[in-house]
Order: structure tokens, then sequence, then C-alpha cells
């Protein structure tokens, strides 16, 4: 642990030339008199740390020196192409070997690019979870996460059922965690926060080189979409109703019943046709719409709004 924070150490002095001893405790997640002590640790090995006294002083290394040790281990390699997404990394458990990865990178660079990492992290940020979502990551994240870096069997329950898995890969969806997994010959989808326990079994499995991530949960991901849009309401909307649906409904099934519908009336309103999950859901999206959308049918729904719009209108009237 004392190893590494050294390293870290040097390389963070490589990377920023200077820095106060406050600096490198925050960066460190220790105390100043740690870091005191580190760096006498360091000049005692031979490493040229200088301090520089008064209130502009810190820490640099003398004479251009620049350390071997950077050399990236699997794990920081691969927690290097996860760190435009921080909650990942947090969630499983690679935040330190990420760290290390980019010092490493860092102090690879010429000086004058030194400070690329931090010019790009002020200016890109990627929040995945959507708004009003706790981003608290399922209890059983890091043991899945590892079987997908071991290709090792899981044997998980969910929903109550014990089910043997061979972990593909794990999938951030708004803030949500997936786990595609193979199940005899067929790969499938599991919200990880609906396991209940989740064990390695101590076999590995072998990975189909033809399977991709991305193009498969592209794929899963529409036909999902399609599958729960059941049932289907009709709507009359003005102008501003219908660039508006695609914000409040599924965008796919917006823009389709849009190209579908025919021409507008002489008020300007258009009627579609729109798939919906259930008449439930439909009420709460187009309720978001108010004024600039009418349910025409089922007459079920269309009373449900006509009872809504009468208790809003009493309340302002």
């Amino acid at each position: 642990m004392r190893a590494a924070r050294l390293m870290r150490v040097v390389l963070l002095l490589q990377s920023r030339r200077t820095m106060t001893a406050a600096e490198l405790a925050a960066e460190l997640e220790v105390s100043e008199r740690t870091v005191q002590r580190d760096i006498a640790s360091l000049s005692e090995a031979g490493v040229p740390v200088y301090a520089d006294r008064g209130r502009s002083g810190g820490y640099r290394l003398v004479g251009g020196y620049r350390t071997r040790l950077t050399g990236l281990g699997r794990d920081e390699a691969e927690a290097l192409f996860l760190s435009g997404v921080p909650m990942a990394l947090h969630a499983l458990g690679l935040a330190d070997a990420a760290s290390a990865a980019r010092l490493k990178v860092s102090a690879a660079l010429v000086p004058d690019l030194a400070d690329a990492s931090d010019s790009a992290a002020q200016r890109f940020h990627l929040d995945a979870p959507g708004w009003w979502q706790q981003a608290d990551p399922p209890p059983l994240l890091p043991v899945v996460a590892e079987a997908v870096w071991d290709d090792a069997v899981l044997r998980v329950v969910y929903r109550e059922k014990e089910r043997t898995l061979a972990p593909y890969g794990l999938i951030l969806k708004a803030g949500v965690w997936y786990l595609a997994a193979r199940v005899g010959s067929s790969v499938r989808v599991y919200r990880v926060d609906r396991f209940t326990s989740a064990t390695a079994t101590g076999e590995r499995f072998e990975r189909e080189d033809s399977f991709d991530l991305p193009v498969f949960w592209e794929e899963r991901a529409r036909e999902f979409a399609r599958s729960i849009l059941r049932e289907t309401v009709t709507v009359r909307l003005t102008e501003a109703g219908a660039r508006a649906l695609r914000r409040v409904t599924d965008r796919t099934a917006a823009e389709e019943s849009l190209a579908a519908a025919g021409a507008p009336d002489g008020a300007g309103r258009v009627t579609v046709v729109l798939p919906v999950e259930s008449q439930d859901v439909a009420f709460e999206q187009l309720l978001a719409l108010g004024p600039e959308a009418e349910v025409l049918a089922p007459a079920d729904l269309r009373r449900r709004f006509a009872e809504a719009t009468r208790r809003s209108a009493a309340l302002y009237a």
C-alpha cells in the first residue's frame, strides 16, 4: 500500500512539476505529515525530490528526473477505458486503478501535453443516472463485475430462482446496471439489482469471439422497447403537442406514429395512433402535454382525461 502511494507521489510530481504538501495530501487522501514522511523516504531512496520554501513553494523533481515506473498493469489499462464514467469506476471498485492509470499516462506525456487529462476533464463530463434517481450501485455488483472480468461462471438467485450464468458483460443504462449472460445456448439480460445472491462457482467459461456487447445491447434494447408497447391510443395533437410528443413517450414510436398520420385538420391538429406500454403509462405521459393533446380513444382513457381536466379546472376556477 505504501509502495503504491510513493509511486503515486513520484508520478504526480513528474506530471505536475510542483505540488505543495497540502495538494499532495488532498490527492492521496492522507495527512500532510504522511506526505512529509513519504518525501523523506523517496529522498533516502535516491529520488531527487527538492522542497522549495516560501509562499509559492512546494515539492518538485530535480534535473528533469523521470521515473520508468509507467507501465500499465492489466487492471489499470482496463480501468482507463472506463475513466469517462466516474460512477461506473466507483461502483466496480476500479477508482484507484483508474487514478493510477491516468497518472502513468500523464507521466509518460511530454511536458507540453501533461495537462491534457485535466483539460479534457474540465470540458467534458458524463453523468450517467437520470434526474432525480439514486446512483447507489447494487450491493452484488462488485462480485458480478469480478466474474465478468475473469470469465467465471456465476451461480445467482434472480427473482427467487437459482440460475447458473456465464456473465459476458455489464451495461449501465440510465443509472441501472444490467448483466448480459449466457444461459444454455442463448444470451439474456438481467437487472443486477434484482440478484439476491451471486457467487462464483470456481469454473470458467469460454467466451464466444463473435459476441459483440454494444451490438447485442443495441439490438436487445430496441426489441425490449418494442415488446412493451402492447396497446395503442388515438390522440389529436396541436402543432406544439406534435413537437413535444417525442419528449414524453417512446421517441421511435412517436416519430413513426407522426409519420403515419394524415394531413392536419383546419386548426392545424393531427390525429395519431400511438403505441404505448399501457393506459396507465399513457395517462402519465400524455398528461404532460396538457391542452396540446386530446385523447380520442380508448373511451376509458378519454374519460380519465376528462375527469382530470375537470378537477384541474376546479382548482383554478
